[in-house]
C-alpha cells in the first residue's frame, strides 16, 4: 500500500542523529529524531522539542568543560574527594546527568556554517534553515495537500523514521574526557515505515492542531513525516500517549514455563499524536517559506515538481 510512497518519502527525510554521557555512566547513549525537507533551498521541518534537545547540546557541553576546569585545579590530597564534591554539588552533577552530548545532521547538505531555526509559539513545530550550503545531499521534497477536507476518521496514513539507532560511529575518548564522532562502525540506521488509521483529531488554541493515529510513534521518529499511499504529506509525528484501558491484572496465577506465578499487568493504548498539515503550512507561510503542494485531486505524489503549485 504504501511502497511507492515510502521510496519516495524517503527521499527528503533524514536522520538527526545524537550521543551522549552520563556524568558516571560508562557507556555513551545513542539517540535519534527525523526532519524532513519542503523545499530545494535547504529548509526543513521538524519537532520542536528536538530542536531544543540539539540546540541544548552546547550549553551542556561548555558547563562540563568548566566543571572540568575547576576539577583540575583541585589538589590530590586527603580533601580531594570532599572538595570534588563540593563542585559536583554547585554544578548538580548526579550519576545520571547527561554532561556532554554531541549531534549530527545525517545526509543533509554537504556542508554549513550553521543552521536558523523558528520555533512554533504553540505547538511541537520547528523549521530548521541550513546555512552556506553549496549542494544539498537529498532528493525531492514535501508536497502537502492543498485542501484538507478529506483528512477523516478511518483513512490510513503512514510516518517514516528512524527508532532503534543501530549507528555505531562514536566513542568516548577516557583521555580527553570526550565524545567522538569516528570513521568507523556503522554511520547509519535503517528507515522504519508505521502506518496507522485516523482515530481522532486534537484541538488546541481554537484550531484542529493535530492528528491522532491507532499505533504509536516510536523514539526516533519525532519529526517523521505523515503521508498517504501517494506521498503526499499530512502532517509531522510529535508525541505518542498512553490511555489506560481499565483492563488491570493483580496477581493473577499463570503457567509459565511449566511454573505457577502470579503477575500483575496493567493495560494502555499506545496512540501517535501528529501536528495538522494546516499548522504546518500556516507556520511556513508566516515565516516566508516556500513550500508545494497538491496541485489537483489527480495528481499521484510522484511527479517532478515543476508540475506542483508552488505556496
Amino acid at each position: 500500500m504504501f511502497v511507492k510512497a515510502i521510496e519516495e518519502v524517503s527521499k527528503f527525510t533524514r536522520p538527526i542523529h545524537t550521543i551522549s554521557k552520563t556524568y558516571n555512566g560508562k557507556h555513551v547513549i545513542p539517540g535519534a529524531g527525523t526532519l524532513f525537507f519542503v523545499n530545494e533551498e535547504g529548509y526543513a521541518i521538524t519537532c520542536k522539542h528536538m530542536v531544543e534537545v540539539i540546540t541544548k547540546a552546547s550549553l551542556i557541553n561548555k558547563k562540563y568543560q568548566d566543571f572540568k576546569t575547576e576539577r583540575d585545579k583541585l589538589d590530590m590530597d586527603r580533601a580531594f574527594k570532599t572538595n570534588l564534591q563540593q563542585i559536583e554539588t554547585r554544578y548538580k552533577y548526579k550519576n545520571d546527568t547527561i554532561i556532554q552530548q554531541k549531534n549530527s545532521f545525517i545526509d543533509c547538505v554537504d556542508k554549513m556554517s550553521g543552521y536558523t531555526v523558528s520555533k512554533h509559539p504553540d505547538f511541537d513545530l520547528a523549521i530548521l534553515k541550513f546555512n552556506d550550503f553549496s549542494t544539498i545531499k537529498y532528493s525531492g521534497h514535501a508536497i502537502f495537500p492543498k485542501e484538507t477536507s478529506g483528512i477523516k476518521q478511518g483513512k490510513f496514513l503512514c510516518r517514516l523514521g528512524f527508532p532503534f539507532p543501530e549507528f555505531s560511529n562514536f566513542l568516548f575518548d577516557e583521555k580527553k574526557e570526550e565524545l567522538v564522532w569516528t570513521n568507523t562502525g556503522l554511520s547509519r540506521s535503517p528507515i522504519f515505515p508505521l502506518e496507522g488509521m485516523i482515530t481522532r483529531f486534537v484541538m488546541g488554541k481554537g484550531v484542529k492542531m493535530g492528528i491522532e493515529l491507532s499505533t504509536p510513534g516510536l523514539r526516533g521518529q519525532s519529526g517523521a513525516p505523515l503521508f498517504d499511499d501517494q506521498g503526499i504529506i499530512y502532517g509531522m509525528q510529535s508525541r505518542t500517549k498512553h490511555l489506560h484501558l481499565g483492563f488491570d491484572i493483580e496477581n493473577l496465577e499463570i503457567r509459565s514455563k511449566g511454573k505457577l506465578k502470579k503477575v500483575d499487568d496493567y493495560s494502555f493504548l499506545h496512540l501517535g499524536e501528529c501536528i495538522h498539515v494546516d499548522v504546518i503550512k500556516n507556520f511556513l507561510k508566516e515565516k516566508k517559506v516556500k513550500f508545494y503542494e497538491q496541485p489537483d485531486e489527480g495528481f499521484n505524489g510522484f511527479s517532478s515538481s515543476d508540475n506542483q503549485d508552488i505556496a
